[in-house]
């Protein structure tokens, strides 16, 4: 069976732990800021704040990531516990904290599509391998609440506050010799090797 085409992207996916230990689910729940005003994704970076809650990071090119949410729970206006699939904005409150589901293990892997920018699906060659690439910020969709980041090969380099390394390819996303449409990175500015805290 052949690789289904990458045809938008949809976040940061999963894959493993850079040793090679297969990724087993495992997460840590974070409560979200109170009043927190945007929707977090499936797939979207986040950031603690300096409160100690957690909030979307909202940089493509600088600042320390936390981790990948991968869901989330909060109480809705009938006061029942929701599990989704996203967090919609506003929903945490000093009363009922929302909790996002948060992948934060710094040497985590993760699959994530390149672009031109925006949703421009592009393409990489391995000699981005090694390289860090700035995040592009697309929002999410609230009908599937995956995210919509990616990568872009714009202003790759070695510039050490950008917050993604290239570890490798994604060979099943080939389009063509030495064209990747799908890259694996860590978090390369993650807060937890911040030595100088939040």
């Amino acid at each position: 069976m052949a690789y289904p085409t990458v045809s938008a992207p949809y976040g940061l996916d999963p894959i493993n732990r850079i040793d090679g230990l297969p990724y087993a689910g495992a997460f840590r729940q974070i409560p979200v800021a109170a009043g927190f005003a945007t929707a977090i994704f499936n797939g979207d970076t986040v950031q603690i704040d300096s409160t100690g809650y957690l909030i979307l990071s909202t940089t493509t090119n600088s600042g320390n990531i936390v981790g990948v949410v991968m869901g989330g729970q909060y109480v809705n206006s009938s006061g029942q516990t929701v599990q989704a699939q996203y967090l919609p904005a506003s929903i945490s409150t000093s009363t009922n904290l929302a909790y996002a589901y948060v992948i934060d293990d710094p040497m985590a892997l993760f699959r994530v599509a390149v672009v031109s920018s925006g949703t421009t699906m592009s393409s990489a060659g391995r000699t981005v391998v090694g390289s860090n690439l700035a995040l592009v910020l697309n929002a999410g969709s609230t009908t599937t609440g995956n995210s919509a980041y990616a990568v872009t090969l714009t202003g790759a380099g070695t510039t050490a506050t950008i917050p993604v390394r290239v570890i490798d390819v994604v060979p099943e996303s080939a389009t063509a010799a030495d064209t990747y449409t799908e890259l694996l990175v860590k978090i390369n500015t993650h807060q937890y090797n911040n030595t100088t805290g939040v």
